[in-house]
C-alpha cells in the first residue's frame, strides 16, 4: 500500500502483455489507448483511511488457472457456435479457465450491453442494440444434449425495456427446461428496478435457484451500485423466499468496506429475508415447487475479492487475506446461511453446481 501521490503506471511491456491477453475491448475501457476523461483510481470507499493501491503483482493466493485443455476448448466451441454471450468473457472472470475446463459456463442473455454503469463491473455499458427475441431458443438449443447437470443464466440490466427483460427471462427458463429436463437451472437476475410484476414472471417460470447479488455493504452501496438500492435488493431476496424458492446472493470485499460491516451485512440478509413458515407451507402446495425449497431465509451466499478491471473502475482498497475469508464463512454459517462459498477467487457462479449440491436437494 502507498498513501497519497499518483498511482504507479504500468510499464509498456506489462501493458502490451495485458492487451495481448484481452484482444477484444473490455467493458470498462472500450476505446483502447484513449486517455480517460474521469479516473476512479483515487476514489477509495473507506471513509476513515484513504489509500491508493499501487499497481503491483497480486498476492500468491490470487493466481488463477490459465485457460486451456480439451474441456475448455469444447465449452468455447459451444459458446461460439451458438453466438452466445457469457459473463465469463464479458466480465473477465479469473475462473473462466477452471470452469470452462469442467464444462461449466454462465450464459448471459439480453445481449452484452448493460444500461447501467456500476463502478466495479467490466461488462460494457451503453444503449443496447435491437433486442434479440430469438435468444431464448438459441440458448435452449445450445444446451440441448450437452449433458450438463447445472447451468447458470444471467443477464445485463435492461432498464430500457418496460419489464426489464423479464418476459425474455421467463421464456428462456421455460425453453431450457423443455430442452433439458434433467438440468437444474440457476438464474442470476437484476433488480428490475423494484418492479414486482417483472420479478413474479421470473419466479413463476420456476428456476431451481434465484440469485441476486447485493455486491457490497450498505455504506458502500451508493458508490458501488449507483443505479441500485440496498433495500430494494434485500426486498427482492425476501420476495423470493416468501414464495418458497431458493435464494442466493453474493458480496465483494476489498472495495472499501470494513470487516465489521461484512459481519453486519451477513446477519442483516438473514434477518430481513426470513419469512414466516406459513408462506413456506403455502408455496410448497404450488405445482412444480420442490418440497423442501422454502428455507426460512436466503440460502446461499458467495464472498470473493474485488478485482479492479481497469483504471476507469473503482480501485481496490486492500487484498483480503485467505484467513479473513475463512472467518466470513464461519460467520455466514452461524448467521444462518446453508451454503457459504468464501475465498479470494470466489464469484457468484464459481462451482455453482457444487453450491447447489450443498443444499442436498437432489435436483
Amino acid at each position: 500500500m502507498t498513501s497519497g501521490g499518483p498511482p504507479i503506471q504500468p510499464t509498456p511491456g506489462a501493458l502490451s502483455r495485458t492487451l495481448a491477453r484481452h484482444p477484444k475491448p473490455l467493458g470498462g475501457q472500450p476505446i483502447r489507448g484513449a486517455k480517460p476523461t474521469v479516473s476512479l483510481t483515487d476514489q477509495i470507499l473507506n471513509n476513515q483511511s484513504v489509500q491508493t493501491l499501487a499497481l503491483k503483482k497480486k498476492p500468491p493466493w490470487l493466481k488463477a488457472r490459465v485457460p486451456g485443455g480439451e474441456g475448455f476448448v469444447a465449452t468455447k466451441a459451444i459458446v461460439d457456435r451458438h453466438q452466445l454471450h457469457t459473463v465469463c468473457q464479458e466480465a473477465s472472470c479469473p475462473n473462466m479457465g477452471e470452469c470452462w475446463a469442467r464444462g461449466v459456463a454462465t450464459i448471459m442473455i439480453l445481449g452484452d450491453t448493460c444500461t447501467r454503469a456500476c463502478g466495479f463491473c467490466n461488462v460494457k455499458t451503453g444503449k443496447p442494440p435491437v433486442t434479440d427475441f430469438d435468444e431464448p431458443r438459441r440458448v435452449a438449443d445450445a444446451l440441448r444434449g450437452t449433458g450438463l447437470k447445472h447451468i447458470v443464466i444471467t443477464s445485463v440490466d435492461r432498464d430500457d425495456l418496460p419489464d426489464g427483460g423479464a418476459a425474455l427471462w421467463a421464456e428462456t427458463i421455460v425453453r431450457v427446461r423443455d430442452a433439458c429436463p434433467d438440468l437444474s437451472i440457476e438464474v442470476l437476475i437484476g433488480d428490475f428496478r423494484g418492479d414486482e410484476a417483472a420479478l413474479q414472471m421470473v419466479i413463476d417460470a420456476q428456476p431451481n435457484i434465484i440469485a441476486h447479488n447485493l455486491e457490497t455493504v450498505r455504506r458502500c452501496h451508493p458508490a458501488v451500485r449507483p443505479s441500485a438500492r440496498y433495500e430494494r435488493s434485500i426486498e427482492l431476496l425476501r420476495r423470493v423466499k416468501e414464495q418458497g424458492r431458493i435464494a442466493k446472493t453474493g458480496l465483494m470485499v476489498g472495495i472499501g468496506e470494513k470487516r465489521e460491516e461484512v459481519f453486519e451485512c451477513l446477519h442483516d440478509i438473514i434477518e430481513r429475508t426470513t419469512v414466516a413458515r406459513v408462506h413456506r407451507a403455502r408455496a410448497e402446495g404450488g405445482v412444480g415447487l420442490p418440497s423442501n425449497a422454502g428455507a426460512d431465509a436466503c440460502d446461499i451466499i458467495t464472498i470473493g475479492q474485488y478485482l479492479q478491471p481497469t483504471l476507469n473502475h473503482l480501485p481496490i482498497d486492500r487484498w483480503v487475506h485467505p484467513d479473513e475469508f475463512v472467518e466470513y464463512e464461519r460467520v455466514g454459517k452461524e448467521a444462518g446461511f446453508k451454503v457459504v462459498f468464501s475465498g479470494p477467487l470466489v464469484r457468484s457462479s464459481y462451482l455453482a453446481d457444487k453450491q447447489a449440491d450443498g443444499l442436498g436437494l437432489g435436483f
